[in-house]
């Protein structure tokens, strides 16, 4: 976990932050959601720019804003390996950087965030793969990558750190709620390793 630092020193003089005197603490919800809130749970929300970076390694997708850290959420993955995605069907979460081009209530995972899988460094890499026999000549890219909630009622899965996905990431629904009410289409996420 890298945020203890990085939270001491974004929290202190809060005052900075706030016309009144709010307490700025940093609250643990039961679902695992780590958040910056105002003392009495008042719900803030991110200020300027917003972004997100993924740590596969970690199971977490981290939001900050201009003030600095946000929020985390736990997440898993697709369910090939941690590796970077190779090809189509590798069931590989994809790394780099990506934006958020669409949102939309889904009927099977609650909400859905698109992103512009593939980039055109995610074309590059492929292309050298290819190159090197690492992927079969006809292989295809794939797409379609995003991220979303759970089937009904597993959120447990996320507990587990399960990676189930095709190469999406996908969060508890109730998480996937709050992430899709905040953040816009155009949101740069990097995932990484």
């Amino acid at each position: 976990m890298k945020l203890p630092i990085v939270l001491s020193s974004v929290f202190l003089g809060s005052s900075v932050f706030f016309s009144s005197p709010h307490v700025v603490t940093t609250t643990k919800f039961s679902t695992g959601i780590k958040k910056r809130v105002i003392e009495g749970n008042t719900k803030i929300l991110p200020v300027g720019t917003v972004y997100i970076i993924i740590d596969k390694s970690d199971y977490e997708l981290n939001v900050y804003d201009s003030k600095g850290w946000f929020a985390t959420y736990p997440v898993v993955f697709g369910n090939g390996s941690l590796e970077d995605k190779k090809m189509e069907g590798d069931r590989n979460t994809p790394e780099g950087t990506f934006h958020l081009i669409s949102k939309k209530v889904h009927d099977k995972w609650d909400r859905f965030m698109a992103l512009d899988y593939p980039t055109r460094d995610s074309y590059e890499k492929f292309r050298i793969r290819k190159l090197r026999g690492e992927i079969p000549a006809n292989a295809r890219i794939g797409g379609g990558v995003g991220i979303h909630g759970t089937w009904p009622h597993d959120d447990y899965i996320i507990d587990r750190y399960k990676n189930w996905t095709m190469g999406c990431i996908s969060m508890k629904n109730n998480d996937v709620e709050d992430l899709y009410s905040y953040v816009p289409a155009g949101t740069m996420v990097v995932i990484r390793k």
